[in-house]
């Protein structure tokens, strides 16, 4: 669990539009175009109300606000949906090849979805059969990923090819995992910070998928929506406690190293890409909620006010690992989950995480499924991931209150570039 990075997005201070786009401004007119530009044709509610009639509105720019007009690239040295900001509204859902499907049909399938992918996330309509949910929306950051997973390359006869990271995760002690809810041949993941944008491009990478591959399963979050605060901020998840302080953060000397696969890297189709380690991280939150501030607080090691570590300062000063009570005992507790994820405590290990919150509502016994869609970024899950949940494992405060329920690795290759889709130089390779 814990940190990631801060939003750098600017919070919304624009207002709505002033005037709606023309109906007619359908087809294969761009979202973009739509939202841009009301038609000259348009028309306004006369200022002294229905009783006055509809007046004609001079034909003038309609911005978008700052949420809808934002935009990421789906073309470049890396995929889109890893190292920008934290989005309010996920989807991840993880395919299965349909029986009979190999390389051929998985490599048609990864042409379909980067040719969507790239309309949708650029604020355009799909090519054919687009259901125009998203038609009154700017892109909204859209972001899409796609990644393997360790059963892809059997059923695609490309085991040579398969990394040697995605060999299996270790079983961890905090694990209780469904694995009908876990792993998968190939995984996408959606962020948008409109959820109708995001749903849009989830049902539209569902039909791309046709005969080809069935969804295994599939998992909603939500974070907080960008200018919800009076300023960016790190992000609070269901526990109420700051979450991604320490994230590490692309200006950082080592953060490619760390987080990348080297452009000399193997396997060869794998360079400037990532792997993905997915967790349904389930908190039991009536337990925590019995805690009292101070015991919430000493089980992360940070304060739950400000993320100022307990040993003084501000969210960003250093934590003093040494700093003693009067009675000699460690301000922040030995078992506390902010000092054990402490990359000077685990060899240099770090992630980059990017989480999702998610609810899928109340047990019968009244206790809320909620918890984290934790997603943390590597260069090698066995010197990211892997060290630090065994460290955790053996002695971390926040573990009876949590509890993992679902797990999948995933490589994701570097981004496509122009004319090029998704994992065209492992399949064609």
């Amino acid at each position: 669990m814990a940190e990631q990075s801060q939003s750098l997005r600017t919070p919304v201070t624009g207002e709505a539009p002033s005037a709606a786009p023309s109906a007619a401004a359908a087809g294969g007119v761009s979202r973009r175009a739509l939202l841009g530009t009301a038609g000259a044709t348009g028309l306004v509610l006369g200022a002294a109300g229905a009783g006055a009639g509809y007046t004609a509105a001079p034909a003038q720019a309609t911005p978008l606000s700052s949420v809808g007009s934002g935009e990421a690239m789906f073309h470049g040295k890396h995929q889109p949906g890893i190292t920008e900001g934290l989005q309010a509204r996920g989807h991840l859902v993880a395919f299965d090849l349909a029986a009979g499907a190999g390389r051929a049909q998985a490599a048609a399938l990864l042409r379909r979805w980067s040719t969507t992918a790239g309309r949708l996330m650029a604020g355009e309509p799909m090519t054919q059969d687009d259901t125009e949910v998203a038609r009154d929306a700017g892109p909204s950051s859209l972001t899409i990923t796609f990644g393997f997973g360790n059963s892809f390359f059997a059923r695609t006869g490309l085991e040579k090819q398969r990394p040697s990271a995605l060999d299996p995760l270790p079983d961890f002690s905090s694990d209780h995992l469904d694995r009908s809810r876990s792993n998968g041949d190939l995984w996408v993941q959606i962020g948008a910070d409109d959820a109708l944008v995001a749903f849009h491009a989830l049902r539209a990478l569902q039909k791309d998928a046709g005969s080809a591959a069935r969804v295994r399963w599939q998992m909603n979050g939500f974070n907080r929506t960008p200018g919800a605060t009076a300023h960016p901020m790190t992000a609070r998840n269901l526990m109420g406690q700051l979450d991604g302080t320490r994230n590490p953060k692309p200006a950082d000397p080592d953060f490619d190293e760390r987080i990348f696969v080297p452009s000399s890297g193997e396997p060869a189709w794998m360079a400037n890409g990532s792997y993905a380690v997915v967790r349904r991280i389930r908190m039991l939150l009536d337990d925590w909620e019995k805690l009292s501030l101070t015991a919430q607080e000493n089980v992360i090691g940070r304060k739950k006010s400000n993320g100022a570590p307990l040993s003084g300062g501000t969210e960003t000063t250093p934590m003093d690992l040494e700093k003693a009570r009067s009675d000699g005992e460690y301000v922040v507790p030995v078992n506390a989950h902010a000092r054990i994820t402490r990359p000077d405590q685990n060899g240099g290990a770090a992630i980059l995480r990017r989480p999702f919150s998610y609810h899928d509502g109340i047990d019968a016994d009244g206790t809320p499924d909620a918890g984290l869609l934790f997603v943390c970024w590597q260069a090698d899950p066995l010197r990211g991931f892997v060290p630090l949940q065994r460290k955790l494992d053996r002695g971390d405060a926040l573990s009876q209150y949590i509890r993992h329920e679902a797990s999948g690795l995933f490589a994701v290759p570097g981004g496509a570039a122009e004319g090029e889709y998704v994992g065209q130089r492992l399949l064609e390779g």
